[in-house]
């Protein structure tokens, strides 16, 4: 993987001597030790580093990372959690941003480059502040206090929605994918993420539950992202497994079977002795009828479409072709259970047990080629609570930046659906957050009040970032969106990237979740706090892999060492 990220934090151990002046050894050899402001150097500058990789992504003027790995694999992104999931980062508080990335963007799925660069501010006005010898603690305390007023500031001015107001989600998927590749066709892409979110979403006690797994993306490179289209039920990677089976089955009813099509073997050694060609001919006979029966079964049912999870008989296969039933194998455990939640069907794992009552329908069920592979897809499902989307795109890089612009798309508008409050985006909400933790900080006491100031001037990264990204002075910029959010009225005001003004951003219709903004501010302090209460690192030395014979054997050398 990619390595180039370390920082050396090489210092002696602690001399520890005897009386007699015999030394004392209290780590290990070859272990490494930086305490105190060295120790706290060495942290911030890697966790500032990671910031910066990140920072140059943020908004829809960010640009693009190329990373390539050690097998030469290329992928292309903008989106930070991917960035910082392909990098193999070495030093431990760099990974502790990595981490931050993970966290935000599986809970949220959103604001993932927004918390890597907030966290790395918070450490930059931290230090300017270790180097006024504020303590540790006392900054992580008044970041602490500025934190939970930036997020009771932004609950206080967000926008309440209704959870299944359709407008209002497309407005919030649309926003998420201006930042990426797929910015020219938002429009049409969040109306497709908006359908199939709503589509899965089920009630609760209390508003609505939405599990993005029942949400299958499929992607094949060919077409253009165009192409990309909602089917209302499951698309199956797989063939149909017989050319004398049907290719198309209306009003289908659908089996789901989790058993094997096949005759299984036995658990315990068997000997059988056959000593005349009529008795082996009784035993292949019994086995064809055995396979004819759970055929039957199928037919008894009323079942058009088949779908198994494990594999089938040639001879089975023959039988079905000849009752024309369409039939799948070997396919996958999650796709089975998302064709239980669109077809309404039970998965059956056992033949005796398949009744009618078990079957799902699906109006359409047809096999089609899609590029050089045929593909079946399942349509048509009545209220199905798993649905697929399918992304098409020029090349494979294309079709991989689609899928995960539209799993941030996905995400964000379960995020509205589950907590139906939004925020203006464009770094409107950070900004407005950082007026009023600024105003609140003058009335602090004491040495609190500087960590919650520089706490203020980190939330305005975020705009500081969109607005040089977005090719604005940075320094007029903060000045112009200060002076807005002065003002009664200037809540909104944020970073207008594509005409590179500060603009009020409801307005513009630009708006993000508020869970994704509380997310952020949360994930980046606690990891920043934590940074910064460090004082001592301790490196253990790396432990070399026992030496190979002399010459080395079959290519590899006899030395151990260091893999990067």
């Amino acid at each position: 993987m990619y390595t180039g990220i370390r920082f050396d934090m090489s210092a002696t151990a602690i001399p520890a001597v005897t009386s007699s002046g015999q030394p004392v050894l209290i780590l290990r050899e070859g272990s490494s030790q930086s305490r105190g402001r060295e120790a706290q150097r060495n942290n911030i500058a890697a966790a500032k580093l990671i910031s910066e990789i990140v920072k140059s992504s943020i908004g829809p003027r960010g640009m693009d990372k190329m990373l390539v790995d050690s097998l030469g694999d290329v992928t292309i992104t903008n989106d930070g959690a991917t960035m910082l999931k392909e990098i193999d980062v070495q030093h431990p508080a760099a990974k502790m941003l990595v981490e931050v990335s993970k966290t935000t963007d599986n809970e949220v799925g959103d604001g993932t480059t927004s918390a890597v660069v907030l966290a790395g501010a918070l450490l930059e006005k931290a230090e300017e502040l270790l180097d006024k010898d504020v303590h540790p603690t006392v900054i992580v305390d008044g970041y602490s206090k500025a934190s939970r007023k930036a997020m009771e500031a932004l609950e206080g001015v967000a926008e309440k929605v209704t959870p299944d107001d359709r407008d209002w989600l497309v407005k919030v998927a649309r926003t998420s994918m201006q930042t990426k590749l797929v910015f020219k066709e938002a429009e049409e892409l969040a109306a497709l993420v908006v359908d199939a979110t709503l589509a899965v979403a089920e009630k609760a006690d209390k508003g609505y539950r939405v599990d993005i797994d029942n949400v299958k993306v499929e992607k094949k490179p060919g077409g253009s992202l165009k192409d990309t289209k909602l089917i209302q039920g499951i698309v199956l990677d797989k063939e149909v497994v017989h050319s004398g089976m049907p290719k198309v089955v209306e009003k289908a009813k659908i089996a789901l079977i989790s058993a094997p099509f096949e005759i299984e073997k036995t658990e315990f050694d068997a000997k059988l002795n056959i000593n005349d060609p009529s008795m082996m001919k009784k035993f292949l006979d019994e086995e064809t009828k055995m396979l004819k029966g759970m055929v039957d079964k199928i037919v008894e049912v009323g079942a058009g479409v088949v779908v198994c999870q494990k594999g089938i008989d040639d001879i089975a296969q023959h039988y079905l072709a000849k009752a024309g039933i369409l039939a799948v194998r070997r396919a996958k455990e999650s796709d089975m259970t998302k064709l239980a939640k669109a077809t309404g069907a039970r998965v059956v794992n056992n033949f005796e047990d398949l009744s009618a009552a078990d079957l799902g329908y699906a109006a359409h069920v047809e096999e089609r080629k899609v590029e050089e592979d045929k593909w079946v897809f399942i349509e048509g499902c009545k209220n199905p609570k798993a649905v697929t989307i399918l992304v098409r795109g020029g090349t494979q890089r294309i079709v991989d930046e689609g899928e995960r612009s539209l799993h941030d798309a996905l995400m964000v508008t379960k995020d509205v659906i589950e907590k139906p409050a939004v925020v203006a985006g464009g770094g409107a909400a950070e900004a407005e957050a950082a007026s009023q933790v600024l105003k609140w900080a003058d009335r602090l006491s004491g040495r609190e009040q500087l960590a919650a100031q520089k706490f203020a001037e980190a939330l305005e990264s975020i705009p500081i970032a969109l607005a040089l990204n977005a090719g604005m002075d940075p320094i007029d910029a903060q000045v112009e969106f200060r002076a807005k959010h002065a003002t009664e009225n200037g809540k909104w005001f944020g970073i207008e990237a594509a005409d590179g003004k500060v603009k009020d951003m409801y307005q513009r219709q630009v708006f993000e979740p508020l869970a994704v903004k509380i997310q952020v501010i949360r994930s980046a302090t606690e990891a920043a706090s934590m940074i910064l209460r460090i004082d001592d690192v301790i490196a253990a030395g790396k432990s070399k892999a026992p030496a190979g014979p002399p010459g080395g054997a079959g290519g590899m050398g006899g030395e151990g060492g260091d893999f990067d």
